[in-house]
């Protein structure tokens, strides 16, 4: 079911479209924290350790599925709220043929390079063995990867957020009765945990594909439509690879920073994975209501209704912060019975307080960071590639130039400073930015 954003109370319209998107990410953050849950509690602190190492590597294939997905969504958004159809389907099909031979590429990149890379992150050699397991098993899931979220951009670029959700909802549990068939029954440790989210994400990206395809048939247009255009590729493109550049960026930020955790031991890895966890879930979940904000804005922009978009903006910002404050009481109040979830106390206590002074440093600051997402959106949602990407990589260099010098004087708690403070300035760039309309400019232009 496709549906027009550019109509209909921008508050509640808003509502309607992102609260699915929402529960998406929910089921699919649960069942990534399921890996580490159950690897901790059933196959140790070791196990745990060497998924999270592991982890910013997984980050950084994540990341490029998502900055396509997001540059295929706001093209595609753009001209369905334009009303353009066969453009429409046009971008459509050349993001799936084009993100479909990306992942290929990326595919064999990471199995040469998969043992390399743990290595140069300084992995510990007690865990090296079974984070190289773990990575090389993820790596051949990445074309389902790839192909699930453009599915699921293409999807919520036309109105709807509630396919993807049924999907993520049945990959979710799926995910999870592997996990445990898998590491409780077979014991097959890590490697279990790996081939869990190998078959389910597998099954939901193929499906996920074959219902778009039938969605898009149905979809009637008088002119042509290619299956491929190099024109298209390109004007997806100008978003694409910008947005896949700052998470890719980012995610080697945190390759970056993995590398001065690694060096405190396996208790301050798997307490930072399990944090990171955590921190991960509750900033996703705000990202996620960012890209929604993105795709109403992207199809009023193209309709040329910009008081709709300022009001969506406000919708938005309230959505977020809402999320984030309820998020910081909870992290706050609870961080110690929260990482008992990773890791069983009677043998973790090192790193579950690890992981509670590192939840305890950030969470104040989720409601800056919705800030930055909420004026990031406008600029990603408009086409406005070059301060979105300024905003970004001000934060993604702060943040990491301060880990560095800050874990000098101390330890490890100084990269934890780096995260707030890293948003804080990225929050207020990203605003000023918003507010000087730069955004509006190149439309009226």
């Amino acid at each position: 079911m496709v549906k027009d954003l550019t109509v209909g109370t921008p508050s509640k319209t808003l509502w309607m479209y992102t609260v699915p998107l929402v529960l998406s990410t929910i089921f699919q953050q649960l069942y990534t924290m399921a890996d580490s849950m159950i690897a901790g509690k059933y196959a140790g602190k070791a196990a745990l350790a060497a998924v999270g190492a592991s982890y910013p590597i997984t980050m950084i294939f994540i990341a490029l599925a998502a900055g396509t997905n997001i540059g295929c969504s706001v093209v595609i958004s753009q001209l369905f709220g334009s009303k353009k159809m066969e453009g429409m389907k046009t971008a459509a099909y050349t993001s799936i043929v084009s993100t479909f031979a990306l992942s290929v590429f990326m595919t064999v990149l990471g199995a040469f390079f998969c043992s390399g890379m743990i290595k140069m992150l300084n992995t510990p050699q007690d865990i090296f063995y079974e984070s190289s397991l773990y990575l090389r098993i993820y790596i051949f899931g990445v074309v389902f990867l790839f192909m699930y979220n453009t599915c699921n951009g293409i999807f919520t670029a036309l109105g709807d957020s509630k396919t993807p959700l049924y999907f993520l909802i049945m990959s979710s549990v799926f995910n999870v009765v592997l996990d445990l068939v898998f590491v409780i029954k077979f014991k097959w440790g890590v490697a279990g945990v790996a081939w869990a989210t190998f078959i389910a994400q597998g099954v939901a990206g193929v499906m996920a594909f074959f219902v778009l395809i039938n969605r898009l048939k149905k979809i009637e247009t008088k002119g042509k439509v290619s299956f491929f255009s190099i024109g298209m590729l390109k004007r997806i493109s100008v978003m694409a690879v910008p947005s896949a550049c700052q998470k890719s960026f980012v995610s080697v930020g945190n390759l970056m920073i993995q590398t001065l955790v690694n060096s405190f031991g396996s208790d301050v890895i798997a307490g930072f994975s399990a944090g990171m966890r955590i921190n991960t879930f509750v900033v996703t979940n705000i990202i996620t209501l960012g890209n929604g904000l993105s795709g109403y804005v992207a199809q009023n922009y193209g309709a040329c209704k910009v008081d709709r978009v300022k009001e969506g903006v406000k919708a938005g910002y309230i959505m977020m912060s809402v999320f984030a404050l309820v998020s910081t009481l909870i992290l706050m109040l609870f961080p110690g019975q929260l990482m008992g979830l990773f890791v069983d106390p009677t043998e973790g206590l090192a790193v579950i307080d690890v992981g509670a002074k590192f939840l305890r440093v950030v969470a104040p600051f989720f409601v800056v960071a919705c800030l930055k997402i909420c004026c990031d959106s406008v600029l990603r949602g408009t086409s406005c590639a070059v301060p979105f990407m300024v905003t970004t990589f001000a934060d993604l260099i702060l943040r990491v130039g301060l880990s560095f010098i800050l874990v000098d004087s101390f330890g490890e708690m100084g990269i934890w400073y780096s995260w707030p403070i890293g948003w804080a300035i990225g929050a207020v760039l990203s605003f000023i930015f918003y507010k000087s309309g730069i955004w509006n400019k190149a439309k009226t232009e």
